[in-house]
């Protein structure tokens, strides 16, 4: 079988598991329409908005924590299906809050859930895919994710619209809530029809159940070839723990992991996804515009995901990432300088637009791509566990402080401080990150050590 000729099987495992991205955008991105709704009705100061906002990204730091080591006791599949429960809960909770307390709750174990698929999803499409469309599949993942941010902007645009500013105060917000349960149903319903990871069956010596898998994404003689290679690297029969991180093989690879998961976030980017409404009102917008001025976001965070899953087999994740953050960095400095200048025009707009389309043709994509391919197969579920806990580490701390560093420095010196922080960025991607196209899990794995 040629590496253009892939079965359905791995587009359709790919779909499914980038559901899961669907529902990480959807609940990541449902609050944008709603914290403004609910300062009123709480009556919540800067801080209390913040934590309001980000109090789902405790339950994700706990989710990224564990399914690591979940998933390798019992299976991919199985703790997908469990983040999928999770959003039914917490949609159905934060609905019908009788407080904030009780709010805060169930956003915390949505936040579970979106933990857990923002890990296990790229890396059970990194686990399935072939090597030479490896990167185009898991950046259909991050596909699911601005999908699922573009859809929650269309549904919380027209909730706001069903009635007056009175009842979205009121009950409008608690709707933009409810509607996940809808995606979440769809999800579990969907995992049903796929099959486990064939590189988790191997590593509990299923081979036959993996051989079958490979055989129908690669056909007969590649799949026995990629067992063959998988259980290679699997010969070490001792269990991974947290420990065999400091081992000098995974030590170089986990350090990078965690260094782009974090600066993936601290350039701004759940900043501006979370408060896209206020930015837009806080230059004189209204708010039916500002919500269409968001849902312009979306589409441009949709199209432009598409750039990278067009090309990141083609141009290769390291050009593609320093190309991306080169106009992200452009565009967060011209961010800074339309608040600095007070300007009323199209300018804050088309900056915020251009760096969304830097960011989602790179660092948004990339970032699952790259920390679910430069880990061992062995030590995979641990480190890309290691590394999303940061990651969301890093999203839990712009979020809370973003109202606060509004509120104290002002607008203009926030963006110029993600502008500084994405110049590092460049700098760290160009002189660390290696390039990994058209390379196998296990090829990977062997650079890794052959460098020590």
């Amino acid at each position: 079988m040629s590496s253009t000729s892939h079965s359905t099987l791995i587009y359709k495992s790919t779909l499914v598991a980038s559901v899961g991205g669907l529902l990480f955008g959807y609940d990541t991105a449902v609050i944008s329409g709603a914290i403004g709704f609910m300062k009123i009705y709480y009556h919540l100061s800067d801080v209390m908005m913040g934590w309001v906002a980000s109090c789902a990204l405790l339950g994700c730091i706990v989710g990224a924590m564990y399914s690591g080591k979940l998933s390798d006791h019992v299976g991919r599949k199985k703790v997908l299906m469990l983040s999928a429960l999770l959003f039914v809960i917490s949609s159905i909770g934060t609905a019908v809050a009788p407080n904030l307390l009780f709010f805060v709750v169930f956003r915390i174990i949505g936040g579970m859930g979106i933990g857990i698929a923002s890990m296990l999803s790229p890396m059970y499409i990194s686990e399935m895919a072939p090597a030479a469309i490896r990167g185009r599949l898991i950046s259909i993942f991050q596909l699911g994710i601005v999908t699922g941010i573009l859809v929650i902007y269309f549904v919380n645009a027209y909730i706001a619209g069903i009635h007056n500013e009175t009842w979205n105060i009121s009950t409008g917000w608690r709707w933009m809530f409810g509607s996940g349960v809808i995606p979440s149903i769809i999800f579990i319903l969907l995992l049903l029809t796929i099959p486990e990871s064939p590189r988790w069956l191997a590593s509990h010596q299923r081979n036959s159940e993996a051989l079958d898998i490979l055989t129908q994404i690669n056909g007969a003689e590649l799949a026995q070839q990629e067992l063959e290679s998988i259980n290679e690297s699997l010969k070490d029969e001792t269990p991974f723990s947290f420990s065999d991180i400091k081992a000098p093989q995974l030590k170089r690879a986990m350090g990078i992991g965690i260094l782009l998961a974090i600066l993936s976030q601290i350039t701004g980017i759940n900043a501006i996804m979370y408060y896209a409404p206020e930015i837009f009102k806080s230059i004189g917008v209204g708010s039916d515009s500002a919500f269409m001025q968001t849902i312009l976001l979306g589409i441009i965070n949709v199209i432009f995901t598409l750039v990278a899953i067009q090309y990141v087999d083609h141009w290769g994740r390291k050009k593609l990432l320093l190309l991306g953050i080169s106009g992200m960095t452009i565009c967060l400095f011209i961010t800074g300088l339309v608040f600095y200048t007070q300007q009323q025009g199209y300018l804050l707009l088309i900056a915020i637009l251009g760096y969304i389309a830097c960011f989602a043709m790179s660092l948004g994509p990339l970032t699952f791509v790259v920390i679910a391919e430069i880990f061992p197969t062995k030590a995979r579920a641990t480190a890309m566990s290691v590394a999303t806990f940061f990651l969301w580490l890093a999203v839990f701390l712009v979020s809370q402080t973003f109202p606060v560093l509004i509120g104290s420095v002002g607008s203009a010196c926030t963006f110029w401080i993600y502008t500084i922080i994405a110049v590092f960025t460049f700098i760290f991607i160009w002189k660390t990150i290696p390039e990994t196209k058209g390379k196998t899990l296990e090829e990977i794995e062997k650079e890794w050590t052959d460098r020590e």
